[in-house]
């Protein structure tokens, strides 16, 4: 037998590159049933899902899933609960699912009335936390530690994992208790990583190697799910031949992918189409418009910033002249831009966290849920502004859970407030639609993030709060109109003021404010 090196000289070189250079056999089946033929089994298994809303969701493999006879009791991850009708609502609907691991499941109406009714399971994982322990299965990462969740019912156990079927709302599975351990004085959380029996994902392109494209915020935690499995099934809108995707490109090598098949339930469903050409153009009055305009002077030029749903966001249309920040969104994606001119623009690859339609500054960068998380998490984001149901004054957050209502989910709340280094801002009206103070001593419903929160902005004043010192809320501004007494009967706790008199929050005072003076 021939030596290499006596190969080499005998310039047998293209036997060489026949032997070690030819390329495998095509990963690509005919379709999702032939696909899922090749899992060894569906009963009682784990499948992680892609997607995030209606975006980036594997739907053919998700409907042809629905449709075996051989599925059944499985536990699914994935990051948001999918919605009546498709994807995982199918699933949901055909009682195929016995657990769902998710981080949010609040628009799926099928799945509440299974939830509460004791036919489903849910168990409640922060995003970022979720991408994580998928992401760490396929690194061969048995566990690791995060600050997400440490000091809140998530990490002390008693989130409701199913409810007894009695109509009662009682539930019948709660969380256990999770391993807190400490690191450099701060409380960390233990999460063990999750493998996938079968993991379904959506791609962009695929070549016939398996190797993985993703497009925009559609990328979410598919790269994760296909980390995670041990049989890996993946669609794409778009199947090239070995050698046609440029290596440089590639998010997903088709080393973690078992089987591609060609997307054919593919058809961009929108969840939330948001056009800049139907926001409204009047001037937005009242104390939350104050509260927009206060938060906004929060940005200082060259900043990152997460912004949550509704008042944070609005925010961003009052940012100071000469200031330039840089939008997260945790779904995957710096740099977000306006929302789409109009529904010929609008890109359902291209969504924000509240799932609505946006667009992409010059600049922006696309990244997968884990990564997302990791920048969360590991103190890149300068800011975050979010809502609050209720905060204390020692800087708890509580602003995911509603006694009596459905648990939606945390969403990625508490990666977001448990990240060491980054400021938190919370906005929210100082009293609740009852009268009831939102501040208080202590938070009565379960927290979202503990000693976590900077600042407090509300239509009456301004907050800070000493979450590390331990010393409370000092009040450092207040809303013109709004007297030192009227703010101490609004909240229910203990605060010091800054030297009298305090600054004013806003300078603008709206007609109706000034006529009821």
């Amino acid at each position: 037998m021939m030596s290499l090196t006596s190969q080499l000289r005998s310039g047998s070189i293209s036997s060489l590159r026949r032997r070690f250079f030819s390329v495998s056999s095509s990963k690509v089946l005919p379709s999702a049933k032939e696909a899922l033929d090749k899992v060894p089994s569906l009963k009682d298994v784990t499948v992680a899902v892609g997607g995030f809303g209606l975006g980036g969701n594997p739907d053919t493999l998700m409907n042809a899933l629905s449709e075996e006879d051989r599925a059944g009791g499985l536990t699914v991850a994935s990051l948001t609960g999918g919605i009546d009708g498709r994807g995982l609502g199918l699933l949901i609907e055909k009682n195929k699912m016995k657990r769902l691991i998710s981080s949010y499941v609040g628009e799926n109406q099928i799945l509440e009335k299974k939830f509460f009714g004791g036919e489903l399971e849910v168990e409640l994982t922060p995003q970022g936390t979720l991408a994580q322990r998928m992401q760490a299965a396929g690194a061969g990462m048995p566990a690791f530690f995060t600050p997400t969740g440490a000091g809140t019912i998530y990490a002390n156990g008693g989130i409701p994992i199913k409810y007894k079927s009695d109509g009662s709302g009682t539930p019948e599975v709660e969380s256990e208790p999770r391993v807190v351990q400490e690191f450099d004085g701060r409380e960390y959380v233990m999460e063990r990583a999750l493998k996938s029996d079968v993991a379904l994902v959506k791609a962009w392109k695929a070549d016939t190697r398996g190797n993985l494209v993703f497009r925009g915020t559609a990328q979410n935690a598919n790269p994760d799910c296909g980390m995670s499995g041990k049989v890996v099934l993946a669609e794409a809108e778009e199947i090239v031949e070995a050698g046609e995707l440029d290596p440089n490109e590639i998010h997903l090598p088709g080393v973690y992918v078992s089987h591609v098949i060609k997307a054919v339930d593919d058809d961009k469903a929108i969840e939330r189409l948001r056009l800049s050409s139907n926001q409204k153009t009047g001037v937005v009055k009242g104390g939350r418009a104050r509260i927009m305009r206060r938060a906004a002077k929060e940005f200082k030029d060259g900043m990152y910033v997460n912004l949550g749903i509704g008042i944070p966001t609005m925010a961003s249309n009052y940012i100071p002249e000469g200031v330039k920040i840089e939008l997260q969104a945790e779904n995957g994606l710096m740099g977000i831009g306006p929302y789409p001119e109009n529904e010929e623009v609008a890109d359902a690859d291209y969504i924000n966290a509240g799932k609505e339609t946006i667009t992409a500054m010059p600049g922006a960068a696309t990244f997968s849920s884990s990564n997302s998380f990791n920048m969360i998490r590991g103190g890149h984001i300068d800011l975050t502004i979010l809502g609050g149901l209720q905060c204390s004054a020692e800087g708890d957050l509580a602003n995911w859970i509603v006694p009596g209502k459905l648990v939606k989910g945390m969403g990625g709340a508490m990666d977001l407030v448990g990240a060491p280094g980054s400021r938190v801002v919370v906005t929210m009206d100082h009293t609740a639609k009852n009268g009831t103070p939102k501040v208080l001593q202590t938070c009565s419903l379960p927290l979202t993030g503990h000693k976590v929160v900077d600042r407090i902005i509300t239509d009456m004043c301004v907050f800070d709060c000493d979450k590390e010192g331990g010393t409370g809320l000092t009040l450092i501004e207040i809303a013109p109109g709004v007297t030192l007494e009227q703010v101490r009967e609004a909240t229910d706790a203990d605060f010091k003021t800054v030297a009298e008199p305090i600054p004013l929050m806003d300078d603008v005072v709206d007609e109706d404010e000034a006529a009821a003076a």
